[in-house]
C-alpha cells in the first residue's frame, strides 16, 4: 500500500497537473467550491422567495421540488446533451458539470436560506415593522444577517454533500477524483480494490475533517447565542 501511495499519490490529489488539467481531489475541491458559490446568488432569491407569497413562492416552490426530487446524473445528462444544443457550441465537461451542479445545489441551498430567513424570533421582525422599517429593510438589516451567520454549519455540511456527489461527474469525462481513480485501475488493471479503498480514504478523511469543522462552527455560534442571551437577561 505505501508504495501504491508513492506511485500515485499525487494523482489522485491533483490528476495530471502540471503536465495536463488539474483533477484529483483538488479539481473536486475546486469543482464543489465553485458549484456551492456559483449556486448560492440564484439559491438567495429562490429562498427568499419562499418566505413570501404568491407567484414568487409558487415558482420557487416547484424549483426547490422538481430539483430536490431529481437525481443529479439525469441534470449533469440534461446538461451534457442540451447546453451544446442551446448555445450552439461545444463545452468542456468541466464547466457543463459545474452548470449542473449550480442548478441541483441552487435547490438545496435555497432550503437551507429559508429555514436560516425563518429560524429568525419573529418578535424582532415585529419590532423593525413597528419602527417603520419595510419588509425589504427588515429583511436586509434584521433577517438576513442573522441568517447568514446561522447558516454557517448548515452550508458547511452541504459543502461536504456537494464534495461526495462530485463523484458522478467523471462519467462525461470531467478530471476529478473519480476519474483520477479510473485512469489509475486502467494502469493497474489488477489493483481496483485497492484503488477504490483509497479513494474512498481520501474521500472519508476529507469529509471527516470538514463535518468536524461544521460542528465546531455550530457548538461556538450557539454558544456565542447563549452568551448574548444570557447579557440580554
Amino acid at each position: 500500500m505505501i508504495d501504491f501511495l508513492h506511485t500515485y499519490g499525487l494523482m489522485f490529489l491533483v490528476g495530471s497537473w502540471p503536465n495536463g488539467p488539474i483533477g484529483g481531489f483538488a479539481g473536486t475541491i475546486i469543482l464543489a467550491a465553485l458549484g456551492l458559490a456559483g449556486a448560492f446568488p440564484f439559491a438567495m432569491l429562490v429562498g427568499i422567495a419562499r418566505t413570501g407569497t404568491g407567484v414568487a413562492r409558487l415558482a420557487s416552490t416547484v424549483w426547490v421540488y422538481t430539483f430536490r426530487s431529481i437525481p443529479l446524473i439525469m441534470i449533469v445528462f440534461w446538461a451534457y446533451f442540451l447546453l451544446p444544443v442551446m448555445l450552439g457550441t461545444e463545452l468542456p465537461p468541466f464547466w457543463i458539470a459545474l452548470a449542473a451542479i449550480i442548478v441541483y445545489e441552487s435547490a438545496f441551498l435555497a432550503e437551507i436560506i429559508r429555514a436560516g430567513i425563518q429560524s429568525v424570533p419573529q418578535g424582532q421582525v415585529e419590532a423593525a415593522r413597528a419602527m417603520g422599517l419595510t419588509s425589504a429593510q427588515t429583511l436586509a438589516s434584521i433577517q438576513l444577517p442573522q441568517a447568514l451567520s446561522n447558516m454557517i454549519p448548515s452550508l458547511l455540511n452541504q459543502f461536504v454533500s456537494t464534495i461526495k456527489a462530485t463523484s458522478i461527474v467523471y462519467i462525461i469525462g470531467v478530471q476529478e477524483a473519480a476519474f483520477s481513480a479510473q485512469q489509475i485501475n486502467s494502469i493497474e488493471l489488477t489493483g481496483a480494490l485497492r484503488t477504490y479503498l483509497v479513494l474512498a480514504m481520501f474521500y472519508f478523511f476529507l469529509c471527516l475533517v470538514l463535518s468536524r469543522l461544521a460542528k465546531v462552527l455550530e457548538n461556538h455560534l450557539k454558544d456565542k447565542q447563549m452568551g448574548l442571551i444570557a447579557q440580554a437577561g
